[in-house]
């Protein structure tokens, strides 16, 4: 088979997960009464608001971030907050603005450099999806029977003391699962996959793809799309390796969950949240320190062709997780430290909304609070400051997006490793550890004695000597980033 072929733009972009119901709510759109207060405790039920229109008012929020791509969960028209609960694939939901409000979005978003992928959630819909109403309406007479798998009459949709007859996911009465078997829903689907791309919006994030266990389904959800955008993203959310869908005939890459937790086994470690990390995948966490983490890291790195590691989506956390920072009990230097190794790290970075002012929450519904525009004294300024800063340093260093990747050390709780593209090298030393670190970095395989690197946000300077860069200073939880030579302005 060919190399694999990933969209070129997915290796600059630093991605930004928006749950839509809790990110900005615009007083220009009218909404039904019955909301949640904006900044009430998140419940599973409750709306507090946010739409599109809300998004489109901090388009420039998220230019000053550094952020040049946007990963919305759905916002298909739903009766669920999370609008997982798919009524109508064909609109967006009228609570974010309907189909009108994505439209304004994706202009002033691409206006802005700024690329959208959306949500498809195409293994299962709802009950209030019109072909499951319609067997629910009509039972064996439905001229949609064959869109589900129904296994008796009449369905036990709304029966909470009966397991549901017909396939659902999970057994979860209020989720029927497609029979992706019937040529109705395939077309219906791979439809749905190609109007969106027509509409405007630059790549999918697939929902539980791997459930939908038919490979070429997914070879022609790909050619559908890509015939109409060939730099389409195809991403998937599986949580465990996923080489039989990264050959370059289905996907472009997945949800990078494993690099999620080796960054919570080094960056965290030992004192991670275990009650809220067995809540997910995540769990057990697996064997933390350097040695671990460069062990995980190479396996990924070396796992899947170079074309997909390039952009595969980098998470630290995400609406199915508890934040990065609530896993750390509040320590947010544990999110400094391992954002600035997402952002030095091959593939796309993807931050979930919130996190950068340091944003708390457990496990669903804590994670999906509401932004607190309306209280900004609540932001951790410094923290944003921060992460402005390393999406600027990855945003201006070729290598960092592009380049080759090698450990340089991994001993204790101290890591080193360089990004080379060209002529620029990028050098990164990262100690995880409560107390002062002093290495010698070798680098006589990368460069030669008398190189100089400096020290980014400095002026300092070192020098290789003897294949080596000796005494490096780390002070405790900190990184350092040295580089030749300084980059051309962007």
């Amino acid at each position: 088979m060919a190399d694999p072929q990933t969209p070129d733009w997915v290796r600059d972009a630093v991605f930004y997960q928006i749950f839509p119901d809790r990110f900005a709510r615009s007083v220009t759109l009218p909404k039904p009464r019955h909301l949640d207060e904006w900044g009430a405790p998140p419940t599973y039920h409750g709306y507090q608001g946010g739409d599109l229109i809300g998004v489109v008012e901090h388009l420039d929020y998220l230019v000053d971030l550094g952020i040049n791509a946007v990963y919305f969960t759905p916002i298909f028209q739903s009766a669920s907050n999370h609008r997982y609960h798919t009524h109508d694939y064909e609109k967006v939901d009228p609570m974010l603005g309907g189909n009108p409000a994505l439209r304004r979005m994706i202009d002033e978003a691409h206006a802005r450099g700024i690329r959208i992928v959306l949500d498809g959630v195409f293994n299962h819909a709802s009950r209030g999806f019109f072909p499951f109403h319609d067997i629910l309406e009509n039972g064996p007479n439905s001229a949609y029977l064959d869109w589900f798998t129904v296994k008796a009459f009449p369905l036990h949709a709304y029966d909470a003391e009966k397991a549901p007859n017909y396939q659902a996911w999970w057994g979860l009465p209020a989720l029927p699962k497609f029979n992706v078997e019937s040529p109705d829903v395939r077309e219906f689907l791979w439809g749905i996959g190609r109007s969106w791309i027509e509409f405007g919006i630059d790549g999918w994030r697939l929902d539980v793809p791997s459930e939908i266990d038919d490979d070429e389904f997914w070879r022609e959800f790909r050619r559908r799309v890509r015939a109409i955008n060939p730099e389409a993203y195809i991403v998937g959310e599986v949580w465990g390796d996923a080489p039989r869908w990264l050959q370059g005939d289905m996907w472009d890459a997945v949800m990078n969950y494993q690099f999620t937790r080796a960054c919570l086994a080094f960056f965290i470690g030992e004192d991670v949240n275990r009650e809220e990390l067995g809540k997910t995948s995540l769990h057990p966490l697996g064997p933390t320190g350097a040695e671990a983490f460069r062990r995980a890291i190479e396996r990924l790195i070396g796992f899947y062709h170079p074309h997909v590691t390039a952009v595969m989506l980098n998470l630290l956390g995400s609406h199915d997780t508890a934040r990065f920072a609530s896993l750390a009990h509040g320590d947010v230097s544990a999110l400094r430290l391992a954002t600035l190794f997402q952002m030095t790290y091959p593939g796309a970075p993807s931050i979930y909304y919130g996190d950068e002012i340091g944003m708390l929450g457990g496990h669903d519904p804590a994670n999906r609070g509401a932004f607190p525009w309306h209280k900004p004294e609540s932001w951790d300024t410094d923290l944003l400051h921060e992460f402005q800063r390393l999406i600027a340093l990855r945003r201006g260093r070729p290598a960092l997006r592009r380049g080759g990747f090698r450990f340089l050390e991994a001993q204790g709780d101290v890591i080193a490793y360089a990004r080379q593209l060209g002529d620029e090298t990028v050098v990164i030393a990262i100690n995880a550890g409560r107390g002062h670190r002093r290495v010698d970095l070798a680098l006589r395989d990368v460069l030669p004695d008398g190189s100089i690197l400096e020290e980014v946000w400095s002026d300092r300077t070192v020098r290789v000597a003897g294949g080596l860069l000796r005494g490096v200073e780390l002070k405790p939880r900190s990184g350092l980033v040295l580089a030749r030579p300084a980059p051309s302005p962007p």
